[in-house]
């Protein structure tokens, strides 16, 4: 079976080859760095930036009927904020809660009638961005009737054991996971310091 190319690998796919082989030592020099991954975004006439208290987000959580992470300790999160009278309105959300090298993400939460499906995306490339930068390695997150989104971003089912201990997700929801944005990955257990 051949190459689709004749230059050979494109440059995206060696850059995400390179990432699931880097050692610890040089997996800092192939990450995003923390302030681009964090600056605000644009689309569809929204904000999208960084939460600087995951909280804000809470009450889309509970609109939606959503569970929140046990543990507020290591959590990020970015918000959807649409124009309004009084400034602007927060009408989306996701949440990454950390431990060591892994993270869980809830959400996304979206309640803007507009692009919904669209704003779940961007919210879950802000997030990914994010957390990579600040030191997760593999990512997870539960269905909620999300699938193309977590396919189109390279996430890929998985046994809910994969699960690590530390990170609040609901048994019985499935579960995706995300490592470099591969699907050529195994199920070992990773080094989580």
């Amino acid at each position: 079976m051949g190459r689709s190319s004749a230059r050979g690998r494109r440059p995206a796919a060696t850059r995400a080859a390179a990432r699931l082989h880097a050692t610890s030592s040089d997996a800092g020099a192939l990450a995003t760095s923390l302030v681009s991954a964090t600056l605000p975004r644009s689309g569809q006439g929204l904000a999208y930036r960084p939460l600087d208290d995951a909280r804000r987000a809470r009450s889309l959580f509970d609109y939606a009927a959503l569970p929140w992470p046990r543990q507020d300790g290591r959590l990020l999160a970015w918000g959807a904020f649409q124009p309004a009278s009084d400034g602007e309105e927060l009408v989306g959300g996701v949440v990454a809660e950390q431990s060591s090298r892994s993270a869980l993400l809830h959400g996304p939460v979206v309640i803007s009638s507009q692009e919904a499906l669209q704003i779940a995306a961007q919210l879950v490339s802000a997030i990914l961005d994010h957390t990579v930068a600040a030191g997760a390695s593999t990512l997870f997150a539960q269905p909620q009737g999300l699938d193309r989104i977590w396919v189109r971003y390279g996430f890929i089912p998985v046994p809910e054991g994969t699960l690590p201990e530390g990170l609040s997700g609901q048994t019985g929801e499935g579960l995706y996971a995300w490592r470099g944005g591969s699907a050529v990955w195994s199920l070992r257990r990773i080094d989580t310091e």
